[in-house]
């Protein structure tokens, strides 16, 4: 994953794409402040794929969020500055399940770890982390299998 980032940024040295070199900029930045807090939780290697994974995903929805933000408050032009930095980011995500796939894995999930009520959305969420680290919404994610729990 490390090597991806690396080389996506020497690309876009290479070609001037200045909005694609920010953007990049901005995963290393968020990734270095990551390892840096794990070092310091004696994990000398910087964090997992998974937890890179993790971080692009946050580093979407905050960037959804901007994007909503803009649209409301009649900036359309900045709204997509964020929507191309998504689309940027989503290039070192896996292929993102489709909603059938996701409900399958939900229906996997459930049945793998016992889940028989709400109570037991914790384990069935951890399973999905766990397994699709990086291929879904998990705030999506959660609103189904709540329903699949309670239904």
């Amino acid at each position: 994953m490390r090597e991806r980032i690396a080389q996506a940024m020497k690309d876009a040295l290479k070609s001037k794409d200045q909005p694609a070199l920010s953007t990049i900029r901005l995963i290393k930045a968020a990734l270095k402040d990551r390892d840096i807090a794990a070092r310091s939780d004696n994990n000398h290697d910087g964090i997992s794929d998974d937890e890179i994974l993790s971080m692009l995903q946050t580093m979407i929805k905050q960037r959804n969020e901007s994007a909503k933000m803009y649209e409301d408050g009649g900036r359309p032009e900045l709204a997509a500055a964020e929507q191309a930095e998504i689309e940027l980011i989503k290039q070192f995500l896996p292929e993102q399940l489709s909603h059938d796939d996701i409900e399958k894995a939900i229906e996997g999930a459930v049945e793998q770890t016992g889940a028989a009520s709400i109570k037991d959305m914790g384990k069935v969420m951890a399973h999905l982390k766990e397994h699709y680290a990086g291929q879904m919404d998990f705030s999506a994610a959660s609103q189904m299998v709540k329903a699949a729990l309670m239904g």
